[in-house]
């Protein structure tokens, strides 16, 4: 594997923390040339220190807001000149939910929308060119297993995953015709602070941590996960404990998983 990696550019969004702090260091160690963004600024160079040190053949520290759409074009010029080209793109930044739909403002549905879609789209679109122009490229998106069913307390957050496996499946069938390959990479809990930061019905950030989070999978577990699915170029790939089987279920036995998530806990 790393052979695979070394030298290759990498783009990771929510660099700052969590996910996107562990695929840093599992690219670092393969000696992949690092650009790292979020709005977090202090805690990307903090991320960035420990990719110098964990081996990556440079690091570029790039702030950058999902949901500011219109300042994302720059942003993409400004990392092409300096970089040249972009090999892979981990569009891993969002924001998830914990309140129920009855109890959501529009407005949080919406920022939901703007971070989780909309930013990531952006991003996507304003990235393309410069593959299509190189004939090279590899495109992951970290969406969830609620990007293939719901569940309470994730009504919009479920939303995102949704469409954003609607929007990277539909730009796989167009991109068929070229080297450009579409990732998409769906966990369970996983241990971050994703639940902590989670947006309630009023937008403010719930600031505790579920319990089936803090028993989710260790990120560094997934990142080696997610690096080997990337190396043997998986269209699709979910990682997780006994929620993955909700995906069979939900395919198979839809009745009774609509009658068991109603009952599951997902906190």
């Amino acid at each position: 594997m790393a052979d695979y990696f070394t030298n290759k550019r990498v783009w990771i969004t929510g660099a700052s923390s969590g996910i996107g702090e562990a695929l840093a260091k599992a690219f670092a160690q393969h000696h992949a040339h690092l650009i790292l963004s979020a709005r977090n600024e202090a805690e990307l160079n903090r991320v960035a220190t420990l990719c110098s040190e964990a081996g990556a053949a440079s690091v570029l520290v790039q702030p950058l807001d999902l949901s500011q759409h219109n300042t994302i074009p720059g942003i993409v010029d400004k990392v092409l000149r300096q970089t040249g080209k972009v090999d892979i793109l981990i569009n891993n930044g969002g924001v998830s939910q914990r309140s129920l739909a009855k109890d959501t403002s529009l407005e949080v549905d919406k920022k939901l929308m703007d971070i989780n879609f909309f930013g990531t789209v952006a991003l996507t679109k304003a990235l393309l060119p410069s593959m299509l122009t190189h004939q090279l490229g590899h495109i992951a998106t970290i969406t969830s297993l609620t990007g293939k069913f719901g569940t309470p307390l994730r009504s919009s957050y479920a939303a995102t995953k949704h469409a954003l496996h609607g929007f990277f499946d539909s730009l796989r069938a167009e991109l068929a015709q070229t080297p450009i390959k579409i990732t998409l990479i769906c966990p369970g809990f996983v241990k971050t602070n994703v639940s902590i930061n989670a947006l309630t019905g009023s937008g403010s950030a719930q600031g505790t941590m579920d319990e089936a989070t803090g028993k989710g999978m260790d990120p560094d577990q997934l990142a080696r996960k997610i690096l080997r699915a990337l190396e043997n170029g998986k269209e699709e790939m979910w990682a997780g404990g006994k929620e993955v089987l909700g995906v069979y279920l939900k395919r198979f036995f839809p009745g009774y998983f609509s009658r068991m998530i109603g009952k599951a806990k997902v906190v």
